[in-house]
Order: structure tokens, then sequence, then C-alpha cells
């Protein structure tokens, strides 16, 4: 059965767009749902990750080292829905320090952003995170 390009492309929008509204909420479960069980969380500047449960441990380690908030974000999807990408604004505060970065003293920063998805299944296989680390290193030094 063919589908329809322009569904799936519609698709593939509302999902990413669930997941960054669940992050805003701090939905974790939330975005765990979104989620195929294989996902592959690659991190910017750093490790690839596998599985459900890395990616809780990331999002526990975020939730305790920082307060964002993703504005102005923007989704655009193939037209078979099989990939997508976003572009937004984190708004953010860094609240206790991650491993090997500065200290954590609540600093603020605004850091432009983008992310890389696979979709396989009508969940997300694939999140490939991009921004800036010295713009973020400069804001909170």
């Amino acid at each position: 059965m063919k589908i329809d390009g322009t569904r799936a492309h519609d698709r593939a929008t509302e999902l990413v767009l669930a997941y960054y509204a669940a992050f805003n909420r701090g939905d974790w479960a939330g975005m765990q749902a979104l989620l195929a069980d294989d996902v592959i969380h690659d991190l910017n500047q750093g490790p690839r990750e596998t599985g459900k449960p890395a990616f809780a441990a990331f999002q526990e380690r975020m939730a305790r080292c920082y307060r964002e908030q993703l504005r102005d974000v923007v989704v655009m999807a193939s037209p078979d829905g099989a990939r997508a990408a976003a572009e937004y604004v984190v708004h953010g505060e860094y609240l206790q320090a991650d491993d090997g970065l500065p200290p954590a003293q609540g600093q603020r920063y605004v850091l432009p952003g983008g992310a890389f998805f696979a979709i396989r299944d009508g969940l997300i296989a694939r999140v490939t995170n991009y921004y800036n680390l010295e713009d973020w290193l400069a804001q909170v030094r």
C-alpha cells in the first residue's frame, strides 16, 4: 500500500512537534512514548547512545542540571515522512554542574539549536542534536 506523501509528511511534523511539546512540559514519559525502543541519540559533540534506557538517563541528567524551554520551533519533514529536522532557540538556566562543564550558578542562556530525526513506524528512531557548545560555554562562564 502506497502512503500519501503529504500525510506522511504531516505525521512526521506532528510527531516532532509532539516531542518538543512534551520536552517543554517536562513530560519525560511523554517523550519516551514517541521513541522507538532502539532509538539512537547522537549527543552534540558527544557519544552516540542507543535505547530508551540510555535516553532516560540523559533526560534525568538534563532535568538535574538544566531548566530549558525551546521556543520558535520550526519543523521540516521529507515528503515520505522518514526524516525530519527542527530548528529552535533554547532558553535555559544552568542549575547544577554537568560532568566536565563549568560550575553552575543559575546562569541563564539563549542558544540556537537544531536536530535531525529518523522516523520509523510512526516513532522517532534517531535524534541528532546540534548547538554551538562554545557559545553556550561563553554564556555560562
